[in-house]
């Protein structure tokens, strides 16, 4: 079927809304939601509200503003997310260039035997030096201009401008498993598996992220491992989906609680929540009782 649908301007958005029974408490206010945002982004926090999926129609007492409220919501919920994110991601790398760099020098990474599969291996060392020549920072220009040999920086200078998804490949990739478990413990977590686990899925996450995807009731694609128990505050993972944010969320936060436990990430979620007051918990993973969880209290 050849699609033909043609472009509407927010006026005529708006009149198509409210003849599929959506409200509007301030529609000049809408036209210039739609103009900042965008129909088919603010679609996204639309959908919850339709009684019917086919034909796009509303459930009575449906509001645009709703909508819009929704999508302030996730904005500030990725934002929370994407700086515990970045948080971890800081972490790994510098305790795994200060790890692996004190055992086997300064340049590891381009050593064969220490990594399990020989494949991935060629694979991350051509992405390093890909990403390496491509990389502008001064401390990369400078010891081109000082040094010729070897043809790349050490770890501390190389690791530090791949990216989130190189370097967890890189970790994931690596033969010393007495090695990884120091860095897992590092973070209060019993063994590599679990860490690995979790790199996997806040890269996954991350790039959701800075693309701005809707969040908040988003099916990630990446089931994260979870322990039944941790050292830490932890939570019941009987009969949660684990497709939802809301255990991307705990693993994060029990993350941030390793390398700071006065950070206020818990607080500053349940602030989001008081000020979208609005906003379904349970569809995004939430059980009924997650604030009665060790890592939620």
């Amino acid at each position: 079927m050849k699609y033909n649908k043609p472009a509407l301007d927010p006026n005529q958005i708006i009149t198509q809304l409210k003849s599929r029974n959506l409200l509007f408490r301030d529609e000049n206010s809408a036209k210039e939601q739609l103009k900042n945002i965008g129909y088919f982004r603010l679609a996204n926090y639309l959908r919850p509200m339709e009684a019917n999926k086919v034909n796009h129609t509303y459930k009575p007492n449906s509001y645009f503003e709703n909508a819009v409220e929704l999508y302030y919501f996730d904005k500030d919920l990725r934002s929370l997310v994407f700086s515990m994110v970045q948080s971890f991601e800081i972490s790994l790398r510098a305790k795994l260039i200060n790890n692996f760099s004190l055992k086997y020098g300064p340049y590891w990474f381009c050593e064969f035997d220490l990594h399990k599969e020989g494949r991935v291996f060629s694979e991350c060392l051509s992405k390093i030096y890909q990403e390496v020549s491509r990389s502008k920072e001064d401390f990369i220009k400078e010891y081109y201009n000082k040094y010729t040999e070897p043809d790349i920086p050490p770890v501390w200078k190389t690791l530090e401008v791949i990216s989130f998804g190189l370097l967890s490949k890189i970790f994931c990739n690596l033969s010393d498993k007495k090695l990884k478990r120091i860095i897992s413990r590092e973070l209060n977590i019993p063994q590599p598996l679990y860490l690995e686990s979790w790199c996997k899925s806040a890269v996954v996450l991350r790039n959701c992220l800075a693309h701005h995807a809707r969040t908040w009731n988003r099916k990630i694609p990446i089931i994260p491992r979870m322990p039944r128990k941790l050292t830490g505050d932890w939570i019941d993972i009987k009969n949660v989906d684990s497709t939802k944010i809301y255990v991307h969320l705990s693993y994060l936060l029990y993350l941030m609680n390793a390398l700071d436990p006065k950070n206020r990430y818990k607080e500053i979620f349940k602030e989001l929540l008081n000020k979208y007051p609005n906003v379904d918990v349970y569809a995004m993973g939430f059980p009924s009782d997650w604030l009665s969880q060790s890592l939620w209290k």
